[in-house]
Order: C-alpha cells, then sequence, then structure tokens
C-alpha cells in the first residue's frame, strides 16, 4: 500500500471515530432518507406517477405514428414518382392511336402502318412494365371513378349507363387515376 492510501485511510478512521463521538453512526449517513407519506399524499403521487406514465404512452404513440405517416409518404414518393411524366408519356400512345386510326389499311403506307402498331404495342407494354395501365371500358358499365362522359346517346340495344364508345383512353398509374377516359355513354331511349 502506498503513502498516500495509508494516509486517505488513517483520515478516514478519524473522521469515522469522530463522527461516532458526536452519537451520530456511520449507517445512518449511508441509509437514505426515506419520507413517510400519508395516504392523501401517497393517492396524489400514484395519480401523478399514473398521468406522466399515460403522457409518455402518448408521446410514444405520437412518435409512432409521425413515423410511420412519413414512411408511408415516402412509399407513395417512390410509387407515384412518374406521375408528371407519365401524363406526358400518354399523350404519345394517344398520338400513335390516332395515326393508326387515320391510316387505311390496304395502301401503300402499310409498311408505315406496321412500324406504328409495333411502336404502339411496344410504349403499352413499357408503360405496364412501371404499373402504368390502359383503361378501354368499351361495353362496360359506367363508373365514374374512371371514367368522364362526353355525353349520353339513346340506344335500344345497349343497357342504359354502358359506355358504348371511347374517345379517349384513360390510364392509372399503380392503381391510382391517372387521367380519366372519355366515353360516350348509353342512355335509356
Amino acid at each position: 500500500m502506498s503513502d498516500q492510501q495509508k494516509k486517505s485511510n488513517q483520515e478516514d478512521e478519524l473522521q469515522t471515530e469522530n463522527l461516532q463521538q458526536e452519537g451520530v453512526q456511520v449507517e445512518e449517513l449511508l441509509e437514505p432518507e426515506v419520507e413517510v407519506l400519508d395516504d392523501d399524499e401517497l393517492t396524489k403521487a400514484k395519480e401523478e406517477a399514473l398521468q406522466y406514465k399515460e403522457a409518455a404512452l402518448r408521446a410514444q404513440a405520437d412518435a409512432q405514428n409521425v413515423r410511420r405517416r412519413a414512411e408511408l409518404d415516402v412509399e407513395k414518393a417512390h410509387k407515384f414518382a412518374l406521375e408528371k411524366f407519365a401524363k406526358d408519356i400518354v399523350k404519345v400512345a394517344d398520338n400513335l392511336e390516332r395515326a393508326l386510326s387515320s391510316a387505311e389499311e390496304g395502301s401503300e403506307t402499310d409498311s408505315v402502318r406496321e412500324g406504328v402498331e409495333l411502336t404502339l404495342k411496344d410504349l403499352i407494354e413499357t408503360l405496364a412494365r412501371f404499373e402504368i395501365q390502359q383503361v378501354d371500358p368499351h361495353g362496360e358499365p359506367f363508373n365514374p371513378e374512371l371514367h368522364q362522359a362526353m355525353t349520353m346517346v339513346p340506344n335500344p340495344q345497349m343497357e342504359p349507363n354502358t359506355v358504348m364508345d371511347v374517345v379517349q383512353k384513360g390510364y392509372t398509374l399503380s392503381g391510382r387515376l391517372l387521367r380519366p377516359a372519355m366515353v360516350v355513354v348509353s342512355a335509356a331511349s
């Protein structure tokens, strides 16, 4: 044992002896003082503890909700990041379809028509890979969530509120409407 440790131990023993001479037990100094509460104070303390516990649980739930909401926002941002691009690219598909409908079959432009058909087919397949689906509701019941009625025409051969003709196809992106299909709807005669 070093001289400093011996000296420190001797000082501790002297302090203990002095305290014992004054009537103070060392054990009393080491034990924490416990405050004795009556029933009312104990009840109040328990209620206060419950309030703090409830507040902590609420704060934890709020933090969890914020985290979950942020995760959903990030997921939606990834899922629908293509929305602006998709709205513009479906116009290209519309133009290719118009070109096909205006080209006459059996003319000298058959090779051009075939090229446009293949281009349109490739474009539609590419859109499908990115979860952009065409809405072509010809013959289906009118659905205001996916279709936009341009006009209603009386037609006794079709059931009322059935899509008779598709003016412009609609598109969805990951199940969310990108552009409604513009349709002509049958009306009761």
